[in-house]
């Protein structure tokens, strides 16, 4: 088996931690990583929002391309970028530990209120938006783009007065002193995969190169709620764009999976959920189930009026 192994990953430092991450884990079995950097479409349009630009694969495509033609072994990606459905040649390798899930508030203010009538925040998700369009109706939402540097020194000029980030970037990129509020996870439910990383490879790469890379970098329990969750999304046929939420958890005993999912529309007024447990190795069809049942409740019609919205 091979020991030298390109890792593909976008530059920002946040990616770059994710691979380097990665390349530790190799490291201490013995293999040579190398990070190999690729400019996706996600980093390029930062004029537009996510839903504007089309967010199928718009931070994984040319990492995607990498694996095809061999420029990489294997690609690195945050597990909520990654879209819901893979292309046939091409398979998630790995899921490495989860982090702290919550959606967080970053601000230079020691003292944000949440409550203030004028309360400006920013984000880049459709689903936060939705959420804090219903659970803080009073407040402002303003679209930012860009790494996470980049909108802390938009959030340093005064365009907002707190951003809205997942807790796991901001941990890792080490603004764990800007946070402010931690969001509960029971009601700003976060987006499939948060705070997880993702590996990917292409399908036909050595299978006993293959399966070590899967045995030094998966973590099993996090890759039984990621079924789960993404088996959701899936369904929903939903991406980036799509106001849907997902967090699995697996008991202690590690024997059944508990799934919270749904959809909220762009206005926050109308939202679906549901919460069930099944056996761990029935996750998938979990996910499937809650999907469907969300669909027949009203899912569609709110996915129909997303869709179209972005089409005029």
């Amino acid at each position: 088996m091979k020991k030298h192994i390109r890792i593909g990953t976008r530059g920002s430092k946040l990616a770059l931690w994710q691979a380097n991450h990665v390349a530790d884990r190799l490291k201490a079995a013995g293999l040579e990583p190398e990070i190999v950097i690729i400019t996706t479409k996600g980093d390029i349009v930062l004029d537009r929002s996510l839903d504007k630009i089309g967010s199928k694969g718009v931070f994984t495509e040319e990492l995607e391309d990498g694996l095809r033609t061999g420029h990489i072994d294997v690609a690195v990606h945050s597990a909520k970028d990654v879209q819901s459905s893979i292309p046939d040649d091409l398979e998630l390798l790995a899921f490495m530990e989860r982090e702290k899930v919550n959606d967080v508030v970053l601000s230079f203010d020691a003292d944000l209120d949440l409550n203030r009538p004028d309360l400006v925040l920013g984000t880049s998700s459709t689903r936060r938006r939705a959420m804090l369009r219903r659970f803080m109706p009073h407040a402002t939402t303003a679209d930012v783009r860009g790494n996470l540097q980049t909108r802390l020194r938009k959030l340093e000029e005064g365009h907002y007065h707190g951003l809205v980030l997942a807790f796991a970037g901001v941990h890792r990129m080490e603004y764990d002193g800007l946070i402010r509020h931690v969001l509960p996870e029971t009601q700003y439910v976060p987006a499939t995969g948060q705070g997880s990383v993702a590996v990917e490879c292409a399908r036909n790469l050595e299978p006993a190169f293959k399966a070590e890379l899967h045995r030094l970098l998966d973590h099993p329990a996090t890759h039984t709620c990621l079924r789960a969750e993404r088996a959701y999304l899936r369904t929903m046929e939903g991406g980036c764009s799509i106001p849907s939420f997902a967090l699995a958890t697996l008991s202690p005993d590690g024997q059944t999976v508990q799934l919270h999912a749904g959809l909220i529309s762009l206005d926050g007024a109308q939202l679906l959920e549901e919460t069930r447990t099944a056996p761990a190795a029935a996750a998938a069809q979990l996910g499937i189930e809650i999907a469907e049942n969300i669909l027949s409740r009203g899912g569609r019609e709110i996915l129909e009026e997303i869709r179209s919205r972005k089409a005029d």
